[in-house]
């Protein structure tokens, strides 16, 4: 069966209250296709087959209704994820808490190799409702009797043809043929080879529901893409950064919220830039005056969501700037795309918070398209800049013979002559007063590839090529974000 639904927005859905309070938090307004197709079979207890390429959601699609459907006040397993990468284990884990933030009582753990296994044992007896875990750690736990399936009323397969792409098969089942009692089972797969679907047919109900994302040829188009490594706390300062460096005369900024948009439109406001908010909440006739402000140039910046911003179509903004990156590619795409139209140069500029790298590992192997890492201008970038644009319009003045500049010339000149300072100093003097406060220099943050959760990471890894065959498979740890292929890291070219 392939269900089809119509674009959903979170508010509408009906969802637990406490669930949409989290997502609204965390920007998602709208649910992309496979979370608007699976969450509410899974809510009616079906059995869910999806089919979905990598970047689409697939975690939300799950973890809310597990979220929805589990009791906080039994404490024990009552839903099991399995992923094929202890990385995609943790990163699963995280999002299913920050879904579950305002759910009391509710515990989320992630379970992998690689880590103590005493301490895991440890959290799995304070009472842990959801585990999310790599098949073979999974199967350590259940032979210790630590991990025990009698009252599991959902397991999930996430990324199934990854786990069997590595060997994972026999893991699987053994697994699933040790749930005692009825469940729901959910299946999670970009492509659906024939293991797969022996699979299903052995362990979901005949009505299983099956849910399908057609995948799309996405392409980026001739626009140069780079990624800044920041702080949360510090995006306000890298976005005007960015501004004064590269100075493009039109930009468009994009958030995933509307709260977002509004702050930041207020902040930029506040910093003099020509900046305007744009979104849903706001009347068609606001919407109206702000896009014919834009177009006509009286405004230089353009704060948007991405339902907002779909009925842009400006051909000259030079530069797009992700402040907060999407939940879909395929909104990463959308964006960048409104720059460097009709044969024009364009720029776009991803701002990444600590794990987020992995989705720009995302981006780069389902677009097939290359993000390179930048890192923030300094204080002295900026001013050096500031300076160049400055010294840019000087020039055009000197060089523009409608406007003689002879008796500007005379005056100073007789100034000269009155004061004890040169030629040089006046014009730096001036210089500085047309750039205003100088930026002073802010800590930045390191990359995420320099923590030592990373540095963890690499030396198992090491020690799992010493080991080879099955264990070199387990150790593949460094998974993307959304649940991609490895990738090897990129160097960070300034």
């Amino acid at each position: 069966m392939n269900k089809e639904l119509n674009e959903i927005s979170y508010e509408d859905s009906g969802l637990e209250p406490r669930i949409l309070r989290a997502v609204k938090e965390m920007g998602f307004e709208n649910m992309t296709p496979i979370q608007a197709q699976a969450i509410f079979v899974f809510l009616e207890g079906k059995d869910v087959i999806g089919q979905a390429q990598t970047g689409t959601g697939k975690t939300a699609a799950f973890g809310i209704p597990i979220l929805q459907m589990t009791e906080p006040e039994e404490k024990n397993l009552q839903a099991l994820i399995l992923c094929p990468t202890r990385e995609l284990a943790i990163q699963a884990a995280e999002e299913i808490r920050k879904f579950g933030k305002y759910i009391d009582g509710v515990r989320v753990l992630p379970i992998y190799g690689g880590q103590d296994i005493n301490k895991q044992i440890r959290s799995l007896r304070g009472g842990v409702q959801i585990v999310v875990g790599t098949p073979g750690r999974v199967m350590d736990h259940m032979r210790r009797h630590t991990l025990k399936l009698g009252n599991l009323k959902t397991i999930v397969l996430d990324e199934a043809d990854e786990m069997l792409n590595m060997g994972f098969r026999e893991d699987i089942e053994t697994i699933l043929d040790a749930i005692p009692k009825e469940h729901q089972t959910g299946l999670f797969s970009a492509t659906m080879p024939k293991p797969i679907l022996s699979i299903t047919k052995k362990y979901q109900k005949p009505d299983a529901v099956f849910v399908k994302v057609a995948a799309k040829e996405l392409t980026i188009p001739l626009v140069r893409q780079y990624y800044y490594e920041v702080k949360q706390k510090n995006k306000d300062e890298v976005t005007a950064r960015l501004l004064d460096y590269y100075n493009p005369k039109r930009s468009l900024i994009f958030c995933n919220t509307k709260k977002k948009v509004d702050e930041l439109a207020e902040v930029l406001k506040g910093r003099g830039y020509f900046a305007e908010g744009f979104h849903g909440d706001m009347s068609q006739a606001e919407r109206d005056r702000i896009m014919n402000s834009f177009r006509k140039g009286f405004t230089d910046i353009l704060i948007a969501t991405d339902v907002a911003a779909r009925g842009i179509d400006i051909t000259d903004i030079e530069a797009v700037f992700n402040y907060d990156i999407p939940q879909d590619i395929e909104y990463y795409v959308h964006r960048i795309g409104r720059t460097g139209r009709a044969g024009r140069s364009g720029r776009s500029f991803t701002l990444v918070v600590g794990r987020e790298i992995y989705k720009i590992r995302d981006i780069e192997n389902v677009c097939k398209t290359r993000i390179k890492a930048r890192h923030v201008p300094s204080a002295r970038d900026i001013n050096h800049a500031k300076a160049d644009n400055i010294m840019s319009r000087v020039k055009e003045l000197i060089n523009d013979d409608g406007r003689p500049l002879y008796s500007l010339i005379k005056y100073i000149e007789n100034q000269l002559d009155e004061e004890d300072f040169n030629t040089i100093e006046l014009a730096a003097a001036l210089l500085k007063m047309q750039i205003g406060e100088e930026v002073e220099e802010m800590k930045l943050d390191h990359s995420w590839f320099d923590s030592d959760e990373y540095k963890s990471y690499k030396r198992s890894k090491k020690d799992s090529k010493n080991h080879g065959g099955r264990n070199k498979s387990r150790g593949r740890d460094r998974k993307n974000y959304f649940g991609g292929s490895k990738n090897r890291r990129r160097n960070h070219n300034r």
